[in-house]
């Protein structure tokens, strides 16, 4: 929540104005898909994924309009909003400096562990040898279903243009903008 809530940047800003900070960022329609199926585990989610999707914008506009950032329908049915990864960058480097935040793909974190931790600790300021030795995945979702690939590629689309604006930003290119 703290990289998607716009009260966040400022909030941490005050508090902490020297913090480093670290983004690992999902691919957005993964991590789309992902909320979606965690919301159904938890019982907040009834719609089917296709209908929860093209719902979002309109269940969330009377929240964002009242920036009632903590109203449980803006949290939980966020699916798409919290992909757009470009505005919420944004809204931090609006208080910190570009060196103040490290930006990371989960997938790499996940694929070349060892090698993403040390720029971690490098970033931080830690001992770069450290090794970690339990790096197994976590929070994998039971429930999951196979997802039909039209929903794959309405939120790629969807997210094309975000993706693109984020490898602008931060002068990455994440991968996310490529087709499948």
């Amino acid at each position: 929540m703290y990289i998607f809530s716009p009260l966040a940047p400022k909030r941490i800003a005050e508090l902490i104005p020297d913090v480093k900070m670290i983004a690992v960022l999902r691919n957005p329609t993964e991590r789309a898909i992902s909320h979606y199926f965690h919301e159904c585990r938890m019982g907040r989610e009834t719609l089917p994924i296709v209908e929860a999707l093209q719902a979002e914008e309109e269940r969330l506009r009377p929240f964002i309009a009242n920036e009632d950032y903590r109203h449980t329908i803006f949290i939980h049915h966020s699916y798409k909003s919290r992909g757009r990864y470009k505005e919420q960058i944004s809204r931090y480097l609006e208080y910190f400096s570009r060196e103040q935040i490290l930006i990371l793909k989960s997938d790499d974190l996940f694929s070349k562990a060892d090698e993403v931790l040390r720029q971690v600790f490098a970033f931080i300021g830690v001992n770069s040898d450290f090794q970690i030795t339990d790096l197994e995945a976590r929070n994998i979702s039971p429930n999951r279903t196979k997802v039909d690939d039209e929903v794959y590629q309405y939120l790629d689309h969807y997210f094309l243009p975000h993706n693109q604006a984020l490898n602008e930003l931060v002068g990455q290119d994440f991968g996310w903008d490529k087709p499948r």
